[in-house]
């Protein structure tokens, strides 16, 4: 399954920054507000090192891990909803995307200029929401005047839909993300058809910059302020030098640990941003492996043998008779498939089974 992440925030946060450093991929990242103005997309490798354990095991020709794509969309500005800077164009360019990476500045550089003239990280934040917030309240009230019009033929299905629609509308218009408000099972699928921006899950992406003040190493109250307010709305968050990363992203494993030792750091923000993207939207990896090749394969937590058969193509969902499965754990301490099958850890599973991840497995149809 495909996973697209769109990189969102105030212009000369560092979003072109990361990008660059995320994908490898040269964008323009020069110092100056809407320098992106088409969004640059970018396919990336979820980091994970059991792969090449898998394949030196299997003494596979070609490993292929799970992938992000992510979209670098161009700065956003108070007024954007309404046609503000660059506008509604940007807005429909992370409504096609199925999460949003939220980049804040959390340095302070004279050198880069801040769009508002200050920085203030979860000042930021308001004002970006705000506008995902405004453009989400248009798309909605739009559909609720449709929908009323449709109503009086009294059918259930939009006479439910009226009834969420006039409960989400105020909610939008009090400055709340649609993701806080609480629906039933049959609500979201209601409102899945609206493609509603605040619906997706967020990441917020700290932005520090080596060799300037870092609010979060000075605990300036600003990183205070910002801190409380991802511990009261259960926010999840990253820290990221992306100006280090992007110096880094040329080189070989050895000698990023060699430079970032000279910085200070000793993991990789960006890494754990990937991992980061693909945990927070409930997605984990199982494993095919043999000569040819050793995968990665992406579905989402909980998914059964059938549905994770899909991944692969929809014939292992349609005929799937059962799985031979082996824990990624038991294969690597038998040493191979066939020590692992004879020590009882190969198991064979029918369609009920619910995918682990790390399962390595191989598919019966």
């Amino acid at each position: 399954m495909s996973l697209s992440v769109g990189i969102v925030g105030l212009p000369n946060v560092g979003k072109s920054t990361l990008f660059n450093a995320l994908t490898k991929n040269a964008v323009a990242a020069e110092n100056y507000p809407f320098c992106t103005i088409d969004p640059s997309v970018g396919v990336v490798a979820v980091p994970d090192s059991r792969l090449q354990t898998l394949s030196d095991i299997s003494g596979s020709q070609e490993v292929l891990p799970a992938i992000v794509e992510f979209v670098d969309i161009a700065g956003l500005v108070k007024g954007a909803a309404s046609g503000e800077g660059l506008g509604n164009k940007f807005l429909t360019n992370i409504r096609e995307t199925d999460m949003i990476a939220e980049v804040v500045r959390i340095f302070e550089d004279g050198d880069v200029h801040h769009v508002s003239g200050l920085v203030d990280p979860l000042s930021d934040i308001e004002v970006i929401n705000l506008e995902l917030i405004l453009a989400d309240a248009e798309t909605v009230a739009k559909r609720l005047g449709n929908a009323e019009r449709d109503a009086k033929k009294g059918e259930k299905e939009v006479l439910a839909e009226v009834a969420l629609l006039e409960e989400l509308l105020p909610h939008l218009e009090a400055g709340k993300l649609a993701n806080t408000y609480e629906m039933t099972e049959e609500q979201s699928k209601i409102i899945k058809n609206l493609h509603l921006l605040t619906m997706k899950k967020f990441l917020y992406v700290c932005n520090k910059k080596s060799g300037s003040l870092n609010l979060d190493e000075q605990n300036d109250q600003r990183w205070q302020e910002l801190v409380a307010f991802f511990e009261e709305s259960g926010s999840e968050y990253v820290i990221v030098d992306a100006g280090v990363e992007q110096e880094l992203k040329d080189l070989d494993d050895e000698e990023k640990n060699e430079f970032r030792r000279e910085y200070g750091s000793q993991d990789s923000g960006v890494e754990a941003l990937i991992r980061a993207c693909y945990n927070r939207l409930g997605l984990m990896s199982y494993f095919t492996t043999g000569e040819k090749e050793t995968r990665a394969w992406t579905v989402p937590i909980g998914a059964t043998g059938p549905e994770a058969g899909a991944a692969i193509h929809t014939d292992f969902k349609d005929k799937y008779i059962r799985a031979q499965v082996v824990a990624f754990e038991e294969l690597v301490a038998a040493g191979s498939r066939n020590a692992a099958k004879e020590a009882g850890k190969v198991r064979t599973e029918g369609k009920e089974y619910i995918v682990k991840d790390g399962d390595v497995i191989e598919f019966m149809i």
